[in-house]
């Protein structure tokens, strides 16, 4: 297997933006740097920032989808995040200590009759990945190329949340990498298990309006899965166009 990194993405708050990078650097057993640092707890949510929680506990994409077009820029130096949306003003913060900016800034992105967003918190030892592991995400082009011809329409990547995307792999080859070490750039990344996905994919990234059944074009493959889970065995640093192959 020889395929390619094209693309970095973290989303330093929790369903709430996405960002590029161009390399990073990994630590075994540790998620990408600065992804899901922060997370946004609902006024039912028992999340206290004590450790990691399950996503049900958290304001997300599936339960509110123009969170789905939030792009997000955070400075890594001062711990402040900037995001933007087509509705909503430009805002920059710091997630730890200025949270009621953001709250008032997001309440208007949640449909009536959900549960508000009541608090930011942050995990002290890891980000909050939707598995209860530290975990990275490993897109496959190609099986998205496969979703957007059975749509019959081009669709949006962000859709997927993805950290890493890949080129040169067969459509859904990444299922086939599940128990297996993956070797990109200078890090080695041990493949754990496919990514089921819920109804944050139907939204689009660009206006945050649901448009896509994406789970009836997964279905149409006997799963509603797509992309992979990591973790990192070996650290190291990666950046786009790093060759990815078997370890």
């Amino acid at each position: 297997m020889t395929a390619r990194l094209t693309g970095i993405w973290r989303h330093p708050i929790k369903a709430h933006g996405r960002e590029a990078l161009d390399r990073v650097t990994l630590a075994a057993g540790a998620t990408l740097p600065w992804d899901r640092a922060w997370a946004v707890a609902h006024e039912a949510s028992r999340a206290d920032g004590s450790g990691w929680a399950r996503c049900a506990e958290f304001t997300r994409g599936a339960k509110a989808p123009s969170l789905m077009a939030i792009e997000a820029r955070l400075d890594e130096a001062t711990k402040t995040v900037t995001l933007r949306h087509p509705e909503r003003p430009e805002l920059t913060f710091r997630p730890d200590d200025e949270a009621a900016a953001f709250l008032d800034w997001v309440g208007p992105l949640i449909p009536e009759g959900r549960a508000a967003p009541a608090r930011i918190v942050r995990a002290p030892d890891r980000g909050m990945t939707d598995t209860d592991f530290p975990s990275i995400s490993i897109c496959n082009h190609a099986s998205h190329r496969a979703v957007e011809q059975r749509h019959g329409r081009p669709l949006s990547r962000h859709r997927w949340r993805g950290n890493l995307w890949v080129e040169g792999l067969a459509p859904w080859e990444e299922f086939d990498l599940v128990g297996r070490d993956i070797r990109v750039g200078d890090a080695v990344l041990r493949v754990v298990e496919r990514t089921g996905r819920c109804t944050a994919t139907a939204a689009n990234p660009e206006t945050g309006r649901v448009d896509v059944d994406t789970l009836a074009l997964l279905r149409s493959w006997g799963h509603e899965d797509f992309a992979v889970y990591a973790e990192v065995a070996e650290g190291g640093e990666i950046a786009a166009g790093d060759a990815v192959i078997l370890a």
